[in-house]
């Protein structure tokens, strides 16, 4: 009886909005099985579709229904075998050979003739892949393997000009289970992109049957498949029963039974009902309620250096952000620690280097110009334009959204101190995150707010948002990926050394140097970097946080001693 209750419970949703208990078998290292994890998110989510997966709070859920070849562990984002159990390079450390599972079925779902999934197999890759360095609007992820994968630019450059396009010639099927990918030249950070959401799998006929519509019905080969949808409301992932994973034991994942997400915009609402029991864990707390890890409680707190980058972006195809030295006076004018300590509660540290956040071992932090608050200079900078004390300074439009850890505040904080330090007058709009995309892609924005979460664990990662490449060379499509349209030819030429050069220490060098050029040029005012801080319920077990907040639920699973404590 339990376990049809249990069952009716994930079906219905509405009916359960307490912790499920657990089921009574236990596996055989003392893990119970059974149990919903309830999560609220409160983003408005904007598909689920790994080549247009752009939000954190999409790939947070998207990672339990879909997997690539490889995927990062949660504990520390090493890199470990998913979909391909095992793979060699040769010597000239280009060319990859996987060797995939014959053990991965795609979930169930109507894109499948008969409703039932089939198995994967490498010329799903291979579609995946192409996919990938194909032009579309159902694609935003080329940058993966732009100027990498042999064959990938000439593809795409065909498919941009609506040709059908010769294939990508360095990925291969060589037989249902084995896949070889040939790189233009070595790069060791190709295993880590091969982790991104960009090259998670998923069937042809998902998007066959669905095609724009694929973003809402998500079909992969991960530990949870999609039960219900309502978008904007909750979502409903259950166990999926044939998953391929097992831990060390042997015992099949997921514990979990399933996994609820609610949507729903108001953050004291969503720590509130964690606070009654009713979600399971609690990621990015309100700023005013970081009073909550003082007080303590009964809840887990994990908390990590969050590798992220909280960002201004300026827009200097148009005045007054077309002249250098008025960029260069707003990031001087603005105090990096006063946010920190006084808006953030601590809950971040001062960008003092950059975009790319603290905690690459091998990154040449020292090369980047440092971020210095020097209201004086900013002052002079600003006299030297042609705008002493603010005068003759058209109106500043501040432009940031409203749902995310203190976006709202800062920019309070922020036009406070560019009036004081500058005497430039700014306006302030708070606008819903749709809205502010858009504007931010299309570039209509003047100043805004930005960020960037690791897609995977590079300073690469970070600084691909202003390589030239990706930005569209007609200026009336939106650019996703540089956002601030942002072309320097030292920039970019430093940037594309870096991810053709297969030595580390090189390789970092180069990166950094094309870092220390964009904070010349005072494109963007980096701010800060979030901590990491997520709640947990005390039942919740095996699932470690890191600075991407990850997640990867297969090895969750909720302890029926704590849960009666």
């Amino acid at each position: 009886m339990l376990r049809i209750v249990l069952a009716f419970c994930i079906l219905l949703l509405g009916a359960c909005s307490s912790p499920e208990p657990s089921r009574d078998r236990v596996g055989k290292g003392g893990k119970v099985y059974g149990g919903v994890f309830n999560t609220n998110e409160t983003e408005e989510i904007q598909g689920f579709f790994p080549h247009t997966l752009s939000q954190s709070a999409s790939h947070r859920i998207a990672a339990q229904l879909f997997e690539g070849l490889v995927k990062f562990d949660q504990s520390d984002l090493s890199l470990v075998p998913a979909l391909a159990e095992s793979w060699t390079l040769d010597q000239t450390a280009t060319e990859y050979t996987f060797v995939l599972r014959k053990d991965v079925h795609f979930h169930d779902d109507p894109c499948f003739p008969d409703g039932v999934g089939r198995a994967f197999a490498a010329s799903d890759v291979v579609e995946c892949f192409t996919a990938l360095c194909s032009y579309g609007e159902m694609n935003q992820m080329f940058w993966l393997f732009q100027d990498r994968v042999l064959g990938a630019d000439a593809h795409y450059a065909a498919t941009s000009k609506g040709e059908k396009g010769p294939g990508v010639k360095g990925i291969e099927a060589l037989d249902e289970h084995t896949l070889r990918i040939t790189l233009t030249q070595a790069w060791p950070g190709f295993l880590q992109v091969l982790g991104h959401q960009g090259c998670w799998i998923y069937p042809q006929e998902l998007v066959q049957k669905y095609s724009e519509d694929a973003k809402w019905h998500p079909v992969g080969t991960g530990p949870f498949r999609l039960k219900s949808f309502s978008v904007g409301k909750v979502m409903i992932m259950e166990r999926e029963p044939n998953y391929w994973g097992r831990d060390s034991l042997g015992d099949q994942l997921p514990f979990l039974d399933g996994l609820k997400v609610t949507f729903d915009p108001d953050k004291n609402k969503e720590l509130g009902e964690f606070e009654k029991g009713h979600l399971s864990a609690v990621y990015e707390l309100p700023v005013e309620r970081t009073d909550i890890l003082e007080k303590g409680g009964s809840f887990q707190v994990q908390s990590i250096p969050g590798s992220s980058v909280q960002f201004y972006g300026l827009n200097m195809n148009v005045p007054p952000f077309n002249d250098p030295l008025v960029r260069r006076a707003f990031t001087m004018a603005i105090d990096r620690r006063l946010l920190v300590d006084s808006v953030l509660k601590g809950l971040a540290v001062p960008a003092d280097h950059g975009v790319v956040p603290p905690g690459f071992d091998a990154y040449p932090y020292d090369k980047v110009p440092s971020t210095k608050y020097d209201p004086i200079a900013a002052r002079a900078l600003l006299a030297e334009a042609g705008f002493a004390d603010g005068k003759g300074m058209p109106p500043v439009h501040l432009q940031v959204n409203n749902d995310g850890f203190g976006y709202v505040r800062v920019a309070g904080a922020v036009q406070s101190m560019l009036e004081k330090n500058l005497g430039v007058p700014v306006v302030s709009s708070v606008l819903p995150r749709d809205q502010h995309y858009g504007n931010v892609e299309m570039g209509k924005a003047q100043f805004w707010r930005e960020g960037w979460v690791a897609d995977h664990p590079d300073p690469e990662n970070f600084l691909a948002l202003f390589y030239g490449k990706n930005v569209p060379l007609d200026p009336s499509q939106p650019s996703y990926l540089n956002s601030t349209r942002y072309r320097n030819a030292t920039f970019d030429s430093l940037y594309s050394a870096a991810i053709r050069n297969g030595y580390q220490v090189e390789r970092m060098r180069l990166l950094a140097e094309a870092e220390a050029q964009l904070m010349q040029d005072a494109v963007v005012i980096p701010l800060y970097h979030e901590r990491a801080v997520r709640l947990l319920q005390p039942w919740v077990r095996d699932m470690p946080i890191n600075g991407m907040e990850y997640r990867d639920m297969r090895a969750v699973w909720f302890d029926p001693e704590a849960r009666k404590k």
